[in-house]
């Protein structure tokens, strides 16, 4: 039974890359990678790509934060500044999971992200839910990107 990790996506299957990993031993962050060059131009969001997708238990999340050498070396900011990646995003109709980082480049010139370049950090983190939480009926994720609370 799997408990908790990473995959490619489809898409990127066939492309080699490195998949999300900790550096060191007490590391709590995953390191997530590019699959491909990615130019960023100055004060413009763009949705790059990661190539994966992570599973997780019910009561899990994944919360994706910019690597702080990207954001102080490079001004790249997370738009959102933590993605939460819910359990049920994990093969989701419409993109497979895919987790895409909202990046903006903050300076002046332009920053091109190499292949296999690491830009954020996942973390996979439990929650508590509230005592009247299981009284209130929940729908089924309907999509990918953007779809909570759009659910079927």
């Amino acid at each position: 039974m799997k408990i908790r990790g990473f995959e490619k996506i489809s898409k990127y299957e066939n492309v080699e890359f490195p998949m999300p990993a900790r550096k060191t031993r007490t590391s709590a962050g995953y390191d997530i990678c590019v699959p491909q060059d990615v130019a960023l131009l100055p004060n413009r969001l763009v949705m790059v790509p990661t190539g994966v997708k992570a599973y997780m238990q019910d009561d899990e999340f994944l919360g994706v934060h910019i690597r702080s050498s990207m954001a102080v070396k490079n001004g790249l900011r997370l738009i959102n500044n933590v993605g939460i990646i819910d359990a049920d995003y994990y093969n989701n109709p419409d993109n497979e999971g895919h987790i895409m980082l909202a990046l903006e480049n903050t300076g002046l010139q332009p920053l091109v992200l190499k292949k296999g370049e690491r830009i954020a950090q996942g973390i996979f983190y439990k929650y508590l839910t509230t005592d009247d939480d299981k009284e209130t009926e929940k729908a089924e994720r309907g999509g990918g990107f953007g779809s909570t609370g759009t659910a079927k």
